[in-house]
């Protein structure tokens, strides 16, 4: 029997590396320097108010695209996981998830589930590259046994 520790590791996040920093990059980049742009520009004319806030306000949009880019995880529990993707967040018991994939073809982990559908979760990527794939064994080792104890009761 695995030791508490042990237990409580397997409870950690998920959440992609390379997804992240790359959002924080752009963020800084894209939406400093738009900021920077659209707060700092001057130039004679009634268009270049217009010219500055359109930047502001595509710093403000790439900003919220950025967020939900770089909020991406998976929060697994007792219960089930929790999948937040860019778009939609879903709540799965371990017994919904049938398996865990991530083969060569797909860039996250895929869960087949119960209802014959897919679920993805971006949260694992294969981008990651052995980061992406211990998280996905890891993944696949809560499903098996917690989907097994939910069996059993």
């Amino acid at each position: 029997m695995p030791d508490r520790h042990d237990d409580d590791s397997r409870d950690r996040v998920f959440r992609p590396l390379w997804a992240t920093v790359s959002a924080c990059v752009v963020g800084v980049l894209a939406v400093g320097g738009s900021l920077f742009v659209g707060l700092t520009a001057r130039a004679p004319g009634s268009v270049a108010a217009a010219n500055r806030w359109s930047f502001v306000v595509f710093a403000v949009l790439a900003a919220l695209l950025l967020w939900r880019l770089g909020g991406v995880h998976a929060v697994p529990s007792r219960d089930g996981v929790v999948v937040r993707n860019i778009v939609r967040t879903r709540h799965l018991t371990w017994a919904e998830i049938v398996a865990v994939r991530l083969t060569s073809n797909d860039p996250w982990v895929m869960l087949d589930l119960a209802d014959g559908t897919t679920q993805p979760v971006m949260a694992i990527q294969r981008s990651d590259g052995e980061r992406g794939m211990r998280e996905a064994t890891r993944l696949a080792t809560l499903v098996r046994r917690r989907g097994e104890a939910a069996d059993r009761l």
